[in-house]
Formats: structure tokens, C-alpha cells, sequence
């Protein structure tokens, strides 16, 4: 895998994978996976991969949740997510959008038109 943040295509290794990106926030990765199912229709795969520490100097270990989001679900999602982020914002005045493309979780700088935009390309 690529560092953080980067967009790769993944040629060898797990076939499932034909797309991927990760992206780096704080202790948490998250990866969005775009793959194959028997179908032979692309769907996305969302993995959040936290790291934990356990106490003791025991080796850390890696907790993962995924969800899978189907292509007749984008417009849904995408709305729901943009109304809950917007909701955010709007109560919470310490939450700002970042604008899009800048992956970086030590940046606090907010965007300037309070949107929030979300692209996914298939």
C-alpha cells in the first residue's frame, strides 16, 4: 500500500482491489476500496483501520470495521453524509470542512464556503 493519502491503482496482489485510496487521520486510516462483485459490478469497500496500543509493551494491534456501499446507494449516501456534516457545522462551532483534497489531519485551516463536496469517480 501507497503512503496516506495517495490514490493507487492496485495492478498485483489482492485482485479484489481495483482502486484504492487512503487516507490518513490522526491514530485512524481509512480505506476506500473500490472492487468487483460476481456481478462484475464495482461497489466501494470502507475500511477503518485504528491502531491499539495495548498496555504492558504488548505489540500493537489494528482494529478494523468495513461497510460496503453499493453504486444504486451513492446519491443516498452522499446526501445523507453531506446533511449530517452539514448539521455538524452548524451546532458544533470547533468542526470546520477542509477543502477537497487536503487530506492532512494536523491542518485546521477552515474552508471558506462552509460546502462540502464529495466526489467519487467510477
Amino acid at each position: 500500500m501507497e503512503d496516506a493519502g495517495k490514490k493507487m491503482n492496485v495492478e498485483t496482489g489482492d485482485k479484489e482491489i481495483l482502486y484504492s485510496r487512503a487516507i490518513k487521520a490522526g491514530k485512524r486510516i481509512y480505506y476506500l476500496d473500490v472492487k468487483r462483485n460476481l456481478k462484475d459490478d464495482l461497489f466501494l469497500a470502507i475500511t477503518e483501520s485504528k491502531k491499539v496500543q495495548p498496555k504492558e509493551g504488548a505489540q500493537a494491534t489494528f482494529e478494523k470495521h468495513k461497510i460496503f456501499l453499493y453504486k444504486e446507494d451513492f446519491e443516498k449516501f452522499i446526501e445523507g453524509l453531506s446533511d449530517v456534516i452539514g448539521y455538524i457545522q452548524q451546532h458544533n462551532g470547533d468542526v470546520s470542512a477542509k477543502p477537497a483534497g487536503n487530506n492532512d489531519a494536523d491542518d485546521n485551516d477552515a474552508s471558506d464556503s462552509g460546502d462540502i463536496k464529495l466526489t467519487i469517480d467510477f
